[in-house]
């Protein structure tokens, strides 16, 4: 897997250091051309510790490209594509996504109900898991994802939430696989 996200980034980069013609320069879908080097060319991310970002949350998708621009949130290649944009870029963004369609997954096995653990995670995430404000999508997206956004919240690793880590800390680690593999299987 490591091998994959480091080709994937890789290819991203090409991407992103791509000549991009003068006339191009202000079409939000040429701007936004070097998400897919990762985030997928039909809204399937190239491997599953990438998350779906096409018809997610527009305010999560905003503050996520906003902490990655902030520094409130840390990774080197998202942090640097982030910086390509303006704060109302950043908006435009994901507006763009959002409004795009949330890519149909294979079918999974899915678990009659969700856990009892997950039920704190009703609240924010709606009932369904699709979101809303003020949270993002969890429906569909991948195991590997969910679980490792879970333990990062619950290890103090990914801080730019603020409930996040107490609720993480909360569950046990079998709790946050669990919830991971139910919500992958919606």
């Amino acid at each position: 897997m490591h091998k994959s996200l480091v080709a994937s980034v890789f290819g991203a980069l090409v991407l992103a250091g791509a000549a991009v013609p003068a006339s191009a320069a202000d079409d939000i879908e040429s701007r936004v051309a070097v998400c897919a080097g990762c985030h997928g060319e039909k809204g399937v991310p190239i491997n599953t510790a990438t998350p779906v970002i096409w018809g997610q949350q527009a305010n999560y998708l905003y503050k996520e490209l906003h902490d990655y621009h902030s520094g409130d949130r840390a990774n080197p290649f998202m942090s640097s594509v982030a910086k390509m944009f303006t704060l109302p870029e950043l908006r435009e963004v994901a507006n763009y996504f959002a409004a795009k369609e949330w890519p149909a997954g294979e079918q999974k096995s899915k678990l009659s109900e969700a856990p009892q653990s997950a039920e704190m995670c009703k609240a924010c995430h709606q009932p369904n898991f699709v979101g809303g404000q003020p949270a993002p999508r969890l429906a569909g997206l991948s195991y590997d994802y969910l679980l490792t956004s879970m333990n990062s919240f619950a290890d103090g690793k990914r801080t730019n939430n603020l409930d996040m880590p107490g609720f993480m800390k909360a569950l046990s680690p079998s709790d946050r696989e669990a919830i991971a593999h139910f919500l992958a299987g919606l």
